[in-house]
């Protein structure tokens, strides 16, 4: 298997990064969130900039309208909601 490391201090592979963009996650500081990617030295940052693409948010819509935009965040929301 030929892996492709964005984040050589934290393991995380290019995959992982387009995984959680695919998920929701369209800028930087989320998927440093999401995987720690870009929170330790920053060398990375670049190339996660150069994955996501510039305006190219798949969730947009959801973060203009004040709801959540990582996956992760509407399950949250939906128990939330669930639990009231």
């Amino acid at each position: 298997m030929n892996r492709v490391y964005v984040c050589s201090c934290f393991g995380v592979t290019e995959k992982q990064v387009k995984d959680h963009a695919d998920a929701g996650a369209c800028t930087p500081r989320q998927i440093a969130s999401a995987c720690k990617a870009g929170t330790d030295c920053g060398s990375c940052v670049r190339r996660i900039q150069a994955i996501l693409g510039r305006g190219n948010c798949p969730r947009r819509e959801l973060v203009d309208q004040g709801m959540p935009a990582l996956a992760s965040e509407s399950d949250t929301v939906a128990e939330l909601g669930e639990a009231a």
